[in-house]
């Protein structure tokens, strides 16, 4: 298999394998006018297997997004065929409008407008909370 380099772009590496499809969704990579390339179960010596997302378009992530589905991930800035960057993701202390309380009885539910705040409150366990409730919310990729 021959995936060709990307010159301009984004290198999503070290992504749990069988993830990829949820970041493509999540970021909505299908609404780009570029050259988006996956690659699933590619071998890995420290990981067995792992997905790989190339992205030939200079763009914005939102890191809080990728942190949440697999704080794993590395994240590879490309500029002239050169990575010129390369960032390591963490589980973000504050999520906004990433994921949506399930209380029914949520200000969020009745008030739609309001943004959608969770802390996190368990590290280990990848627990998150409502910030108007309360509520937990465990990781759900």
């Amino acid at each position: 298999m021959n995936i060709d380099s990307i010159q301009n772009g984004v290198v999503l590496d070290h992504i749990q394998a069988g993830k990829s499809m949820d970041i493509y969704k999540y970021l909505h990579l299908d609404e780009l006018d570029c050259q988006v390339a996956i690659i699933k179960n590619a071998r890995s010596e420290h990981m067995g297997r792992k997905d790989i997302i190339k992205i030939d378009y200079p763009l914005d992530l939102d890191l809080d997004v990728l942190g949440y589905i697999d704080s794993n991930i590395t994240v590879n800035i490309i500029r002239d065929g050169k990575r010129v960057e390369k960032k390591h993701l963490e589980l973000p202390q504050k999520l906004v409008n990433v994921i949506h309380c399930k209380n029914p009885r949520c200000i969020t539910v009745s008030e739609s407008q309001l943004d959608a705040i969770f802390l996190l409150s368990d590290p280990a366990k990848h627990t998150y909370r409502c910030a108007y409730c309360e509520t937990a919310i465990d990781k759900k990729f």
